[in-house]
Order: C-alpha cells, then sequence, then structure tokens
C-alpha cells in the first residue's frame, strides 16, 4: 500500500481495529487514508474495491489479508462480476461508511485517532443505523422460493 500511495494511488481504509499503517507521511503514504469503526456491529464487511485505472474491481473475502490469516487458515477471496450488484456495493456499503460521521474515527500519521466530524451545518450520519434501514437484500414482491433478492429496489 505504501508503494501504491507513493504511485499516487488514493486508497481508503475502513478498519474495525487496530491498524499498523502510518497514513499521510509525505513521500510515504500521504494518499493513504485509514479510519477505523466501532459501532453496533460486531463484524464488519471485507471488501475491497479498486479502481484499476477506471476498470473497477470489487472482491469480498473472508477474513482480513494479513499473513496469519492467509497461512495458517483456509480463507477465500472471490471476485464480484456482476456490474449491477458491484454497483450496488460500492453505493449501499462502501459509501456509507465512507460518509459515516458517528462511529468513525481518523488515523493520523502520528498514530493517533481523532473522531470524523461533520462539515460545519451538515447533520450527523450514522451508517450502521442507514444500514439497518436500507438493507442491501430486501424482500422479493413475488415469491421465488428464496425470499430474497441482491438487487436494491432503488429506496
Amino acid at each position: 500500500l505504501y508503494r501504491a500511495s507513493q504511485a499516487g494511488v488514493s486508497i481508503d481504509l475502513i478498519v474495525r481495529g487496530i491498524c499498523c499503517l502510518r497514513p499521510g507521511i509525505p513521500g510515504v503514504s500521504e494518499n493513504i487514508r485509514v479510519r477505523g469503526q466501532v459501532g453496533r456491529f460486531l463484524e464488519h464487511s471485507r471488501i475491497f474495491c479498486f479502481g484499476n485505472n477506471g476498470n473497477e474491481e470489487i472482491y469480498l473475502g473472508s477474513a482480513d489479508m494479513m499473513q496469519r490469516n492467509l497461512n495458517s487458515r483456509v480463507e477465500a477471496l472471490f471476485p464480484i462480476e456482476d456490474p449491477v450488484l458491484c454497483e450496488a456495493i460500492r453505493d449501499r456499503v462502501l459509501q456509507p461508511y465512507l460518509a459515516d460521521t458517528v462511529n468513525t474515527y481518523e488515523l493520523l500519521s502520528d498514530g493517533v485517532y481523532v473522531r470524523v466530524k461533520p462539515e460545519p451545518g451538515e447533520p450527523l450520519f450514522d451508517c450502521q443505523a442507514w444500514f439497518i434501514k436500507h438493507p442491501l437484500i430486501e424482500p422479493e414482491t413475488e415469491d421465488n422460493g428464496f425470499g430474497t433478492s441482491a438487487l436494491p429496489s432503488g429506496s
């Protein structure tokens, strides 16, 4: 990630707990932003979204991509190939996480976390409360035997 930052790639990390990267160091990690979120949900998504020079790729995974997880456990990481589902994950999961101003702290280059606050005049936004009101998987209007659909209804 440091090399990508040095090459000019913008990187947003959304972590649940500790992050050993140091963002915002000139010449090293000035393009990395680390946001920690702790709220109502104990578990968090393992979503990897790569801009890929305009050819966006999204992957879902079963674990954090840490050496201890990859070397001594069976983990899975898979691409989301359906463009509609990619858009739904980006717009209805990743963007709300990045917009959160209730449960989010930003990691500074000195290792200190500071609470993220809304811009003056902007309301607080709690992504986890928003997720409860706007589930990605919504009930079907027709009974297809499964009872749910991964496609958003647009609400």
